[in-house]
């Protein structure tokens, strides 16, 4: 166990954290969420349900981490045998997502390239949708062939995942963070300083900022706040046990969690005033409100932003590459983490070299990832991520906290290891956060997914197209089960727990 690799600085485990939990949901979903759950009156239960939820998991994963030295898999293994296969679960759901993560990255590769001369042309949505992606071609369910313009890039963005996971920990995921994090940072505030000096950049920011009190009681609202703190921060994923087993035997794990919690919600907070200050100069050159061109997904960054680049009185490409160097970065990030989930889950489970590991678990990943790069790859995406993000992740943390807190009995024994560690104690407010406020809310989110999900099938599909969606989250599940029963490579003894503890 003491050969496990480590990270080379405490600052390259915080940026590789932060990396992770700062991604394409950033940019294009917390501002739209914020904008139709009140504005500026969402930011106190969002920063309520940072305080909670999203830096209480956090510490429990990072402490889950650097206490037991494993992946997701081993560290719940060690916790218990019984808790093996919700490891397994986590870092299945996160194999899932890397399978189509990367074809979003590819899009930017495309779109920065595009910038140089905006390609894009007048009509950005029939460009995204017929000339580059392809998908409005073809009807949901029907793959139609594969998009090579969209192949390519994705070709080069998986070699650069797997260059940067086959340099290790240190020389690799830690090296490739602390030069994508500054990037990004310094990137996304030149746009936010050009955004905010626009006309009628002021009236986007009022529709951003501008609290509607009448929602704060509304439960949506809180429930929303909760799910975008929640999938923020790469949470249930089995990334920050993995990335947390690589910490030194001495590291303050309460504070990492909080500047990587606190550092997340600030980028947030900057795309958000970024994306809306551009929204604000395209409703005036429109001369429509703000509302009737606020979106938020694939449809803002690919159809909205080229639009909004467009009609910028200078310096349109710049603005362009800039932005979207900036979600591939953002992305590469969090897709390096997702990944490195189930690398690390399988070199311990079946004791192989790291490199067999990747070849193993990013090949197939990479492979499949062509299907998303077919001209019915969007619609698969959307399927997919929907099932695998409400039935995977915020399942998958709620037995977590469950299991932990109520079955396990271990908040007592991990509030002690994180204490011992960590300049700033733990209190009861962190036993209460996970015990009981985290699953009251996680259950209710699950509760209303279901409800929403039945009520009518999920975009209008076909319930026969929504089954492959269904269906990647019970494989997850399942051969999670199948994984944990598994014998180890390795001795998972007793005495290799005490040496850990």
């Amino acid at each position: 166990m003491e050969n496990r690799e480590q990270w080379g600085s405490r600052a390259g485990f915080v940026l590789a954290a932060i990396g992770s939990a700062i991604g394409l949901g950033n940019i294009w979903r917390f501002p739209a969420v914020a904008y139709s759950n009140g504005g500026g009156s969402f930011f106190i239960p969002y920063l309520i349900a940072l305080l909670t939820a999203g830096i209480p998991l956090l510490i429990l994963e990072f402490t889950i981490g650097q206490k037991y030295r494993g992946s997701a898999p081993l560290s719940l293994g060690r916790i218990s045998k019984k808790g093996e296969w919700l490891g397994w679960w986590q870092v299945l759901v996160s194999f899932f997502i890397s399978t189509y993560y990367p074809i979003i990255v590819a899009w930017a590769l495309s779109y920065t390239i595009f910038s140089f001369k905006l390609s894009w042309g007048n009509d950005t949505g029939s460009f995204f949708a017929k000339d580059y992606a392809q998908f409005g071609l073809v009807a949901p369910g029907q793959m139609g062939g594969i998009v090579w313009q969209v192949f390519i890039p994705l070709v080069i963005v998986w070699a650069v995942v797997f260059i940067i996971l086959f340099k290790g920990v240190r020389k690799g995921i830690e090296k490739a963070n602390k030069f994508f994090i500054p990037m990004l940072v310094i990137l996304f505030t030149i746009i936010v300083i050009r955004a905010v000096t626009l006309d009628g950049a002021s009236a986007g920011l009022e529709a951003f900022f501008k609290p509607d009190w009448s929602k704060i009681m509304d439960g949506s609202v809180w429930v929303a706040a909760y799910s975008q703190i929640f999938f923020s921060l790469s949470i249930a994923f089995g990334i920050m046990i993995a990335y947390a087993s690589y910490l030194p035997r001495k590291s303050d794990i309460t504070n990492n969690a909080f500047i990587t919690g606190l550092s997340n919600s600030g980028f947030e907070l900057l795309a958000g005033i970024g994306v809306f200050a551009a929204l604000g100069f395209m409703a005036q050159a429109e001369g429509v409100s703000v509302d009737k061109v606020a979106a938020g997904g694939p449809n803002l960054v690919f159809v909205v932003l080229p639009k909004i680049i467009n009609t910028l009185p200078a310096f349109q490409g710049v603005f362009g590459v800039l932005f979207f160097l900036s979600i591939i970065f953002a992305g590469l990030t969090s897709l390096i983490s997702i990944v490195e989930a189930y690398v690390s889950a399988v070199q311990d489970k079946f004791n192989i070299s790291r490199k067999k590991a990747i070849g193993y678990g990013a090949g197939i990943s990479a492979i499949i990832s062509i299907v998303y790069a077919t001209k019915g790859g969007l619609y698969f995406l959307d399927n997919v991520d929907h099932f695998v993000n409400s039935y995977g992740i915020a399942l998958a943390g709620l037995i977590e906290v469950v299991l932990i807190a109520w079955v396990f009995k271990k908040l007592g024994d991990l509030q002690n290891h994180a204490n011992s560690m960590s300049d700033m104690r733990l209190g009861l407010w962190w036993k209460i956060c996970l015990s009981i406020i985290t699953p009251i809310v996680l259950g209710y989110m699950m509760i209303d997914s279901i409800i929403h999900d039945f009520k009518e099938p999920y975009s209008g599909y076909t319930w026969g197209f929504l089954s492959i969606g269904i269906a990647c989250a019970v494989i997850a599940l399942v051969a999670g089960i199948y994984l944990a029963a598994l014998k180890w490579k390795k001795n998972l003894s007793e005495e290799t727990q005490k040496e850990v503890s």
